[in-house]
């Protein structure tokens, strides 16, 4: 069971920046900072794919409405890569099994990665861009903060993943009010697009 909370920290982890825990494994491992990472987590094509993908989810992280389609299209990605994640450090340290790890590490992304699209949406509901902006900035900090954490103190780690996982659930429950209101605003968008081209396609096409 040692290794459980850093797949637990990891899944949490794994939820909001998938690229960036990745990244950060790979690199701990292979500078040799901790023996719990696999060998196929140092690997540089890994190290590379993973720092670009964690540019490209910087960006597009902080552009308003660009983040909720981004986090719309990474549902499934980030609860894949926090079992994957799991699986692979429980394999490497032998304490759990692959299936156990993988379903505590996916779970575990899969609700904190509906904590952050829950949250991304309320924010914005808000016209301007700083709030999204600091929001991000803040989730990477965070995730950057609690893996490093958890190398050297996986238990303490974990208690704090659970402690953000629990109170970012609660924040989304109270801001429902405000996500649905950012669903309505996207469906009426949707439903104006439609209408316009089918308005321009009346309008443009041959005549009768």
């Amino acid at each position: 069971m040692s290794v459980l909370p850093l797949v637990f920290t990891s899944g949490w982890a794994s939820g909001i920046n998938a690229y960036a825990v990745v990244l950060l494994l790979g690199v701990f491992g292979a500078t040799g900072l901790t023996d719990e990472v696999p060998a196929s987590l140092q690997r540089t094509d890994v190290l590379v794919v993973a720092a670009v993908l964690f540019l490209c989810e910087a960006v597009a992280d902080k552009i308003p409405y660009v983040d909720s389609v981004w986090d719309a299209a990474h549902t499934v990605i980030r609860p894949v890569a926090g079992a994957v994640v799991g699986a692979l450090l429980a394999g490497q340290s032998g304490s759990l099994s692959d299936l156990a790890a993988a379903a505590v590490g996916g779970s575990t992304a899969l609700a904190s990665h509906f904590v952050k699209a829950g949250t991304r949406m309320a924010v914005n509901t808000s016209p301007e861009p700083v709030s999204n902006i600091v929001l991000s900035t803040a989730e990477d900090l965070g995730v950057a903060g609690i893996v490093t954490f958890a190398m050297f103190n996986p238990q303490a780690a974990a208690v704090i993943a659970a402690v953000l996982l629990l109170a970012g659930l609660a924040v989304v429950v109270y801001l429902w009010t405000r996500i649905r209101r950012f669903l309505r605003r996207r469906a009426q968008r949707r439903e104006e697009r439609r209408l316009a081209a089918e308005t321009s396609a009346r309008t443009t096409g041959p005549p009768g």
